[in-house]
């Protein structure tokens, strides 16, 4: 009986989590309009419905990548170009995002970092590509 309600809490708890996470996400690509300004950057808004598509499709499979433990047989070198190609993604997310709401100069002001911005956006790029280099090597752990 108690393996039952241990099952029963864990899918709650499972499913649970999985519709906050997707909640949110999927606020902050609709509120904040990041796949619409993205386009509009890159000026490609023609194809933004490939790009919901794509986000659409690559969050499905890598849940079901996940979920049911998929594992891929693919050349070392793959891992750097799905590595580049993540990295673009989340950056050109987290660019999108900055963008919107004007992090960046709310927080240099507020504590007084207004001449140092480019130290800022400096450290915060490579703070980034180190940490991402350092786990994708697996250095650390």
């Amino acid at each position: 009986m108690m393996e039952w309600m241990s099952a029963i809490g864990l899918i709650f708890i499972g499913l649970a989590g999985g519709i906050a996470v997707g909640s949110g996400m999927v606020a902050f690509l609709v509120v904040l309009d990041i796949i619409p300004r993205l386009a509009q950057i890159t000026r490609s808004y023609a194809q933004i419905r490939l790009y919901e598509g794509a986000v659409i499709i690559g969050a499905l499979f890598f849940t079901f990548t996940d979920f049911f433990e998929w594992s891929y047989r693919l050349a070392p070198m793959s891992a750097v170009v799905y590595g580049l190609l993540a990295g673009c993604f989340v950056g050109m997310l987290a660019a999108a995002l900055t963008e919107v709401i004007n992090v960046l100069p709310i927080i240099a002001k507020r504590i007084g970092l207004e001449s140092y911005m480019i130290w800022l956006l400096m450290a915060m790029i490579f703070g980034k590509v180190f940490g991402s280099i350092i786990d994708w090597l697996g250095i650390l752990g």
